[in-house]
């Protein structure tokens, strides 16, 4: 089980679609081999050093927070069934409310085009906000996104870390 590491009034709230089986039986987000968050991250300037996913928690020093919009683990995201993230919106929501961060960052698009109701969305900082927070939605670090190679996917969480800090 993968729990959230969260509080009130964040700067971010990175949001990953659904834990995979790696980190769910380790506890830790984005403890995969292959997933390249916490690497990302790092060289996207969010964090000084790389953290390792068995310190995720420390996350939270630099005033950010991990979740996912469905909590079911899986081996692929697409195993998640439309009906799965309808039935996450709710309790995703009351959490955004609770916790108010200041942008909630969705990674991948699957999660945010299911709880907007869209269908087209782009990459980078969405027109509206969601739960009085501003959206992002940023390419998915999973290994298993290989559309993104990592300078990409740097330039890509640059963008937003550029943004947090011009305001």
């Amino acid at each position: 089980m993968l729990t959230d590491i969260i509080s009130t009034h964040l700067k971010v709230i990175f949001c990953g679609i659904n834990p995979g089986l790696k980190s769910s039986n380790d506890g830790h987000h984005f403890s995969g081999k292959s997933n390249r968050f916490w690497k990302v991250l790092h060289l996207s300037g969010f964090t000084p050093y790389e953290i390792e996913a068995v310190n995720d928690t420390s996350i939270l020093d630099f005033g950010y927070g991990l979740t996912t919009a469905v909590a079911r683990a899986t081996s692929r995201a697409d195993e998640l069934s439309k009906e799965e993230f309808e039935g996450a919106l709710e309790g995703f929501t009351n959490k955004m409310t609770e916790f108010q961060p200041q942008y909630i960052v969705f990674l991948g698009k699957a999660a945010y085009k299911a709880f907007s109701k869209k269908k087209e969305i782009q990459w980078g900082q969405q027109p509206e906000d969601f739960c009085r927070a501003k959206v992002w939605v940023l390419p998915n670090t999973s290994g298993l996104n290989r559309g993104f190679s990592l300078d990409h996917l740097v330039s890509y969480y640059k963008a937003l870390y550029q943004t947090l800090h011009e305001s």
